[in-house]
């Protein structure tokens, strides 16, 4: 899978990549504000992607969502605030909160990477909220 990450923070940017990579999928790229992530999925077409929705231009996260879900992009939201996530998700299939442990982010990439290719998926993994199971 071709993973895009779109977070502020360099050093869980560096650390989600890590654990991308680890699991065996692409990473094409990390943004950390709105028009970085707009020009990077422009460009490399990911698969999936990780969105923070606090970036450096402001809670423009949000915003990003709404651009990958209009191109087909399935994304989850990762932030230490899921409160700020509005009623609808936005079109992402769900959220992460930080701090989230390496383990617990592993076992949502593997839920993930089975959902997105639109095989038969377990139940989620704790940690992971689904934005159909708050609908």
């Amino acid at each position: 899978m071709r993973v895009m990450i779109v977070e502020d923070e360099a050093l869980l940017a560096l650390e989600l990549e890590t654990e991308v990579e680890a699991a065996g999928h692409d990473v094409v790229g990390q943004a950390a504000s709105s028009s970085t992530a707009y020009e990077l999925a422009e460009k490399t077409a990911p698969d999936f992607a990780f969105v923070d929705i606090q970036l450096l231009d402001g809670p423009t996260g949000i915003d990003v969502g709404k651009f990958l879900a209009s191109k087909n992009v399935p994304y989850i939201f990762v932030s230490g605030n899921l409160k700020r996530i509005p009623d609808d998700f936005a079109g992402a299939l769900g959220a992460i909160e930080k701090p989230y442990t390496m383990n617990g982010l592993q076992n949502a990439l593997d839920y993930l990477a089975l959902r997105v290719k639109g095989g038969e998926v377990p139940s989620p993994p704790p940690g992971l909220i689904l934005a159909s199971e708050v609908a």
